[in-house]
């Protein structure tokens, strides 16, 4: 086992993801190991996303035979059938709605997961690119000490030993090895490239998480209030609140089922990657980096060497052998030539640098900094990262459940909007029954007066507007007519008895049952639930005028 898989163990969810089975559009099995550039592989998470997209046209059949077979099936008159009906269809909209929460909550924890996985990434690719970047650094300033800014000076010394041979001869041998570091300075790795591959890499990561992340928050708040605005027209039984929130959840499925495609293919080919990182690094770094400097990054630790160990300490003595030649030098030579003295103390000023400059060099370019931002970037990916788009595939799926179930409650709510309109407008306005007139008659009062004996609307103007007949009449029974009159829904009035003070006749025994019949045509009209609260409402208007009009 490599010393990589101490640090990093792939958790669970990579395992299980990375064991799904793998085959091109042909259904031929592909291998599962990550390789993006590969046609067959790329087929295969393709076919991921394709059975998403299975999964949305079952469910869209499944909604449309749902909605046929509500739309086509008989319509029931039965009174509980009714009320089971509407409490089965509030049930359902709470229910869907309280889904539709939970769902919003899981996919707000997973985006934040995600987002957070994904930070951790560029982060960490950030710093190894730092690192790079002050490698490189450091190696060209190095060279530019040995090649430029020695070589100045040197070309003076020259010329103020021009007299002294063995002076001139310490000055070739500070030149010939400044010559062999800056040769070992050559054989460090140049990073250029690698750094310009990783900026790309953090831009583009991080402007497609950014959008990703915003592109999920509206989708959270669009399936709320797409939900807290269904169950609102359900509750308000708007019929054109109703139909435009349906619409809405269609086009949220589709959302969601989408959504779940892309969830779905990018967390099977993360966990492909995370399974085995190490080797998809090492065959994509061999014509950039060494195999040995790759494998001494991903697999830090005592049994691994360093590959820039002898570079380093060829450099170290160069700069040593250099700064002891240049100190003699200084001595003894700056008695006889107070001039050469500047230039002297430049070049071990130079030398001093350059030492500074090879222990930070040293450290950067040590395994332990960045095997930490290695393993820093796979805990963000394949901890956060892949978790988080589990959480966003299950948001998914309960969205995908709540909207359908809105779908399949919406025509059921929509035909009993229906029904209800249906069986107002069937009942007669002169009805005295029928309550959506009742309700009108109170607003909108009769212009004028309907003389028929059991007329619900006469009753309903100002009492004030007539005068009781000054009349005297025997032989009529006003405590029965002022009864029938309070049983009917009117108020008691004296024109509920349009027989006294005309010098009429009481109505006979065939006009009294002839009137009942009617009166009977009309309540038979009516369920035991709607007689019940008609005949409490009666009652009521009976004690209420049962002291101004005793019998």
């Amino acid at each position: 086992m490599s010393a990589a898989r101490v640090d990093y163990i792939a958790p669970w969810w990579v395992v299980w993801l990375h064991s799904v089975p793998h085959f091109n559009l042909h259904l031929q099995p592909v291998d599962s190991t990550f390789s993006p550039r590969d046609k067959s592989y790329q087929e295969s998470l393709l076919l991921l996303g394709l059975l998403a997209a299975v999964c949305l046209g079952l469910n869209l059949a499944f909604l449309a035979t749902y909605l046929v077979c509500v739309c086509c099936c008989r319509r029931d008159h039965a009174v509980q059938t009714k009320q089971h009906s509407t409490c089965c269809i509030t049930w359902t909209a709470a229910t869907a709605g309280l889904v539709c929460c939970a769902a919003v909550g899981v996919g707000f924890y997973g985006n934040s997961e995600t987002n957070d996985g994904v930070y951790q990434l560029v982060y960490s690719l950030d710093d190894a690119n730092h690192t790079f970047s002050g490698v490189d650094e450091l190696v060209s300033e190095n060279t530019q000490r040995m090649t430029v800014d020695l070589e100045q000076h040197v070309a003076r010394l020259s010329e103020i030993f021009a007299a002294r041979g063995d002076y001139i001869q310490v000055l070739k041998f500070v030149q010939q090895m400044a010559g062999n570091v800056v040769v070992q300075l050559s054989r460090l790795p140049a990073w250029r490239e690698v750094t310009m591959q990783l900026t790309e890499l953090s831009d583009q990561t991080t402007s497609v998480e950014y959008y990703r992340w915003l592109s999920y928050l509206l989708c959270f708040i669009l399936d709320l209030v797409i939900c807290l605005v269904t169950c609102l027209a359900l509750a308000k039984r708007s019929k054109c609140l109703l139909a435009s929130m349906l619409c809405c959840g269609l086009i949220t499925l589709l959302l969601s089922w989408a959504s779940l495609a892309v969830d779905t293919t990018a967390a099977v080919g993360t966990s492909d990657f995370c399974m085995a990182p190490d080797i998809f690094i090492l065959n994509n770094t061999q014509g950039q980096i060494s195999t040995e400097v790759t494998r001494y990054y991903l697999y830090c630790g005592q049994s691994v060497s360093s590959p820039f160990q002898q570079v380093l300490t060829v450099f170290q003595r160069l700069m040593t052998s250099m700064q002891i030649q240049v100190t003699g030098l200084l001595q003894v030579a700056v008695p006889l030539f107070p001039s050469a003295e500047k230039d002297l103390l430049e070049i071990q000023f130079l030398l001093n640098s350059s030492e500074t400059s090879l222990h930070q060099l040293t450290a950067m370019l040590d395994c332990r900094g960045l095997h930490k931002d290695y393993l820093d970037a796979l805990t963000g990916i394949c901890y956060d990262g892949i978790e988080g788009l589990l959480f966003l595939g299950l948001f998914s799926l309960l969205a995908a459940l709540a909207f359908s179930t809105l779908i399949c409650a919406g025509p059921r709510a929509w035909k009993h909007f229906t029904a209800r309109d249906r069986d107002y407008d069937d009942i007669d306005d002169d009805d005295p029954f029928n309550p959506q007139a009742r309700r009108i008659a109170t607003h909108n009062p009769p212009r004028g007066q309907l003389h028929s004996f059991c007329s619900y609307s006469s009753g309903l103007g100002s009492q004030s507007s007539l005068q009781p007949p000054t009349q005297t009449i025997s032989n009529a029974p006003v405590s029965e007519y002022m009864n029938q009159a309070v049983l009917f829904g009117g108020n008691p009035r004296y024109e509920n008895v349009p027989l006294i003070g005309r010098g009429s006749p009481p109505p006979t025994k065939e006009q009294s049952q002839k009137t009942e019949m009617e009166a009977g045509k009309f309540w038979n009209q009516y369920s035991p639930s709607m007689r019940a609260t008609y005949m409490s409402v009666a009652d009521e208007h009976l004690r209420h005028y049962s002291g101004e009009f005793p019998a």
